[in-house]
């Protein structure tokens, strides 16, 4: 068996122990309690303006990749120096927020998640350009900024 086989099936039975031991303790790997699916339930006025800002969508002059997960989910650990990286590598281009769905369930509610982790792309404005639920690579995650119009190199 190659050391990639290997390296993969090593992750899969980490991945299965920690979401059992997550299990046992009352918590759950990839959904929070109380929250459903869809798109931020953000209200805009007639300018264009949030009518009641959140914190994480407020206009800045950054893009900002918000994070929603928690400290006790399994892929949000996986996904946390993924976003570590993200932010050491561009502080000065995009902005890194991470939000535990945990301890602030008022921004969580606002985002309407179902499933954790989920990476929103916020423009400037304030705006949700794309959201991922689950794992995203950095590669991936720099792509996709690429797509939205926004170089970081």
């Amino acid at each position: 068996m190659n050391s990639t086989i290997k390296m993969a099936i090593a992750v899969l039975l980490m991945m299965g122990v920690g979401t059992f031991v997550i299990l046992l303790q009352g918590g759950s790997p990839f959904c929070c309690p109380g929250l459903s699916g869809g798109h931020i339930h953000q209200t805009w006025d007639d300018e264009g303006e949030p009518e009641e800002p959140i914190p994480a969508l407020a206009p800045a002059e950054l893009p900002r990749l918000v994070e929603l997960g928690s400290s006790s989910c399994v892929p949000c650990q996986m996904m946390k120096p993924i976003m570590e990286d993200i932010s050491a590598d561009y502080e000065d281009k995009l902005e890194v927020v991470f939000v535990d769905v945990q301890q602030d369930l008022a921004t969580a509610h606002h985002f309407n998640i179902e499933t954790i982790p989920t990476q929103v792309f916020v423009a400037p404005s304030g705006h949700e350009l794309y959201r991922n639920e689950g794992l995203l690579s950095k590669e991936d995650i720099l792509n996709k900024w690429s797509e939205l119009g926004f170089e970081f190199n």
